[in-house]
């Protein structure tokens, strides 16, 4: 296990922390929120709230799994011998990337054919991303498999960036004038907050940090990414989903 100071180990701990919280009480909110929206846009916000909900179940094993990794006395920390389970995220993001996605798709309200086709499309590069990015996220280390199957990730990820910007693009030019610059917010939004996901899984690589550094860097900045590509994209969706039934008359 790498080495950790305290402030590093406490950093990481109430970031967790922080992300329990958050997602928490992001899932009450859609959930409820769902009474002031019409009924085309509930299913949206349904997949919003299991959205945090997922993300709070897998922060709670996350944290508990770093409190069983290591040990703080006197200001020390020393590694228990139980290995942090660094695959919660993985299975958070199989389940919850591709549902990102089509919630922004459900609550655009396009065709049938439409909707399933781009969910689909977009739902299954999204889960090729995480699934070819996670042998490097769990190799010993630094190393060229992490950079390789990171770089394979970044294949996908790539094409959903140039789907969101061509023919979803197009899509946001039908909808409601009053809510064409929420949806362009909520894309990119999404692009953005993704970034930043290969931003923190390369970083190690462009800036010299030890095992330690690097594990906080990682965590740290992985819960601020879903933090923001989560809840707060899920606010956006659930301001587009309240502007949509107010223009459309038609609020449950």
């Amino acid at each position: 296990m790498e080495a950790l100071t305290a402030g590093q180990f406490s950093l990481v701990y109430n970031a967790f922390s922080f992300g329990i919280a958050t997602f928490a009480a992001a899932t009450l909110f859609f959930w409820f929120g769902r009474s002031q929206v019409s009924h085309h846009y509930k299913t949206a916000l349904t997949i919003t709230g299991l959205v945090t909900f997922i993300a709070l179940y897998h922060y709670w094993r996350i944290f508990d799994s770093w409190g069983q990794a290591y040990e703080v006395a006197n200001g020390v920390v020393t590694a228990t011998g139980v290995e942090f389970n660094r695959a919660y995220r993985y299975v958070d993001w199989l389940l919850t990337v591709p549902l990102l996605l089509i919630e922004l798709i459900l609550v655009m309200r396009l065709s049938q054919a439409e909707t399933v086709s781009k969910s689909l499309k977009l739902g299954g590069a999204a889960a090729l991303m995480i699934l070819l990015g996670y042998p490097g996220e769990v190799s010993e280390g630094i190393d060229s498999t992490r950079l390789v199957f990171g770089a394979l990730s970044m294949v996908p990820f790539l094409y959903i960036v140039f789907a969101l910007y061509t023919s979803l693009g197009e899509a946001i030019e039908r909808q409601h004038e009053s809510v064409r610059g929420l949806i362009r917010l909520a894309r990119n939004l999404t692009v953005v907050s993704w970034f930043f996901y290969p931003v923190v899984y390369f970083l190690p690589f462009v800036i010299s940090m030890n095992g330690g550094t690097a594990t906080a860097v990682i965590e740290l900045g992985y819960t601020v990414a879903d933090i923001t590509a989560k809840a707060v994209f899920g606010l956006v969706i659930y301001a587009i989903a309240v502007r949509k039934s107010e223009a459309e008359g038609s609020k449950a």
